[in-house]
């Protein structure tokens, strides 16, 4: 039984197939920012990153006629609970749509599979988008009556290196307080408290740091400033595809940046540290949600590769908990838990088509 999984982030295109439960190969492509800004949107994207699966495939050997099941990553529909969910006509028009108002890549996970799965007669799924919603209502709350904080964090690695965690050092996920950090092209970190994703930075909606691509916290007052002089349409952009090091560098490469610093660049140098900082900062004020009982902080995402990087979080964090060190296990989730259930192991989900939280009863 072949399975591909899809898996488009803000920077790359990842792919896996699985024979069964045993990895064939993983693959993924970079995409720096001159190559995505010029998709007006998300969706316009969809030709391009089926035409980069398809080359991956065959440079792989691989024909996508010999896939029996497809499994994409997943966002933009309604939120949705932990689990691996049935991808439906449903589930297809609400993400196409992006009927929870977000624009980010990972929807195109679940776009490409139905595509792909439709044409072909083969099953397919995603499990745990971007939207997983397991907030309480304390973190929901902003200052403005009305309005609300929505999931959008790397919600799939995030509860994916949790688990792992936990199944190495003989741990119960639902047992135990974690603080998990996802650090790539997007960064978002998360309180995992007793089995739940109970807070995490709203990644791609201008929430918790800077990330490559992303413009992350500003305060309100210079953002108006800022928009006297650009456009509502710039600063959406600047939300999940043109802030961050794109704004100040023209680049979400991280190696470009790091080359910079080398060269004893110190624009590059202290906005470099500036993003560390603020990934500090976040997992300080996730420890506040946890009270201060954190077993473990994981951090995870393809930034981990740089030693420095996570020796600067030590050193800012090292006194909450001990910091663990886990790679991506997105693609190895997304495959294992949809053999489970092709195999009857376990069962899917249906889409429910609407939002896990909509308004609270004390709203008109």
């Amino acid at each position: 039984m072949n399975i591909l999984v899809i898996n488009p982030g803000s920077t790359s295109t990842k792919i896996s197939v699985y024979e069964n439960d045993s990895e064939i190969f993983t693959k993924s492509v970079f995409h720096d920012a001159d190559v995505l800004e010029k998709y007006n949107n998300i969706n316009d994207q969809i030709p391009f990153r089926k035409e980069v699966v398809l080359q991956m495939l065959n440079d792989n050997g691989i024909n996508i006629e010999d896939i029996d099941a497809f499994v994409g990553r997943g966002g933009g529909a309604y939120s949705q609970k932990e689990g691996v969910t049935i991808i439906d006509e449903y589930l297809y028009a609400d993400t196409l749509k992006g009927v929870d108002g977000s624009d980010h890549p990972a929807k195109l996970g679940v776009l490409i599979a139905y595509d792909f799965g439709t044409k072909y007669g083969k099953p397919m799924y995603t499990m745990n988008p971007t939207n997983l919603d397991e907030l309480t209502d304390v973190a929901r709350i902003t200052g403005i009556e009305g309005v609300y904080r929505s999931p959008s964090s790397h919600a799939l690695n995030q509860k994916a290196v949790a688990r792992y965690y936990c199944e190495q050092n003989s741990l119960e996920y639902e047992d135990v307080n974690l603080i998990v950090a996802h650090i790539d092209g997007g960064i978002t970190i998360g309180a995992h408290h007793h089995g739940k994703m109970i807070d995490c930075n709203v990644g791609s909606g201008g929430d918790g740091p800077f990330a490559p691509t992303r413009v992350g916290s500003v305060p309100i007052r210079s953002l108006i400033d800022y928009l006297k002089k650009h456009s509502l349409s710039e600063v959406e952009q600047m939300l999940s595809k043109t802030g961050g090091f794109v704004s100040f560098f023209g680049t979400s490469k991280a190696e470009t940046v790091r080359e910079m610093m080398n060269k004893g660049d110190k624009k590059a140098t202290i906005v470099w540290h500036a993003m560390v900082y603020n990934i500090a900062k976040q997992i300080g004020a996730m420890s506040a949600v946890l009270k201060g009982d954190v077993k473990q902080i994981i951090l995870t995402g393809g930034y981990i590769r740089f030693n420095d990087l996570v020796e600067e979080i030590k050193d800012y964090c090292g006194y909450i908990a001990p910091i663990t060190i886990i790679k991506d296990r997105e693609q190895e989730t997304l495959a294992l838990e949809a053999y489970k259930v092709l195999t009857n192991k376990n069962k899917a989900i249906v889409y429910e088509r609407k939002p896990v939280f909509n308004k609270f009863d004390f709203d008109e």
